[in-house]
């Protein structure tokens, strides 16, 4: 089941959300996972921490929105940067779009140019974040084989703990992951930690999210987010210093056009 798919009927929807927790299996638990941060509409403002292994600190700080596309499946996300000085203004954006690769945007203000990031620079760091362009929105379901290992609580959640692997090549070199281990939230879906394995099979990064916040029904976000580097010792933590539902927001607001005009 692609749960990316415009095609997939509403009915299966309601069923696949009214299945009880202890009756999914590995791929179901990661259908609602994906689903569980899909908030209708939001905006924010956040800070990145950046923090190397020496425990050297820099500060970025940034807008963001995000919106459901007309499917209700898909999103859209903009981000632009306010600080520091050298990066004011430049953007990202993203477009989920089903099965098909997504469109992803950079706006480099320095030199008037939005460029287009190919499919294999999702691997790429989040403008010098530990987090990869990858990493911002969730991956298609169905691009993976999933397994259910265990369950084990984190921070007093019980988790489902979920191992997740490409089911092509082409995924893997494009994420730069072998494979993930999720421990997905039994109540919300939320993941509470995300292990992620390099080419070669070693621990590359892992994230944890806290302050996991009911925004609306069934749809939750995390309020921090925190993504280690264990190869490098580097550290960033995404902080929401302000978050509000907003339902208001339209497609136009999440176009090339937008994400170049300041």
């Amino acid at each position: 089941m692609n749960f990316r798919l415009s095609s997939l009927p509403f009915a299966l929807v309601l069923a696949l959300f009214a299945t009880s927790a202890h009756a999914l299996d590995a791929s179901q638990i990661m259908e609602r996972n994906f689903a569980a941060t899909k908030v209708s509409g939001f905006t924010g403002e956040v800070t990145l921490s950046l923090v190397n292994a020496r425990d050297e600190k820099r500060v970025r700080r940034m807008s963001v929105r995000s919106r459901l596309r007309e499917n209700g499946i898909d999103s859209a996300v903009l981000t632009r940067f306010g600080q520091p000085a050298d990066i004011r203004g430049t953007g990202f954006l993203q477009i989920e779009n089903g099965a098909a690769d997504d469109d992803i945007w950079v706006y480099l203000p320095a030199l008037g140019k939005t460029r287009r990031l190919a499919s294999n620079n999702k691997r790429d760091s989040f403008f010098g974040t530990d987090f990869a362009y990858g990493d911002i929105l969730l991956p298609a379901v169905d691009e993976y084989e999933h397994k259910l290992l265990r369950e084990e609580a984190v921070d007093g959640a019980d988790c489902h703990v979920i191992e997740s692997r490409p089911r092509e090549a082409r995924t893997r070199d494009d994420t730069g992951y072998s494979r993930k281990i999720s421990w997905v939230d039994s109540r919300t879906f939320v993941e509470r930690k995300v292990e992620y394995y390099d080419t070669r099979d070693k621990l590359l990064k892992t994230q944890l999210t806290f302050d996991v916040k009911p925004e609306e029904p069934g749809r939750f976000m995390p309020m921090r987010r925190q993504m280690t580097n264990h190869q490098t010792g580097h550290r960033t933590l995404y902080q929401f210093d302000r978050f509000a539902v907003e339902k208001a927001l339209k497609e136009s607001d999440f176009s090339v056009r937008r994400l170049e005009s300041n």
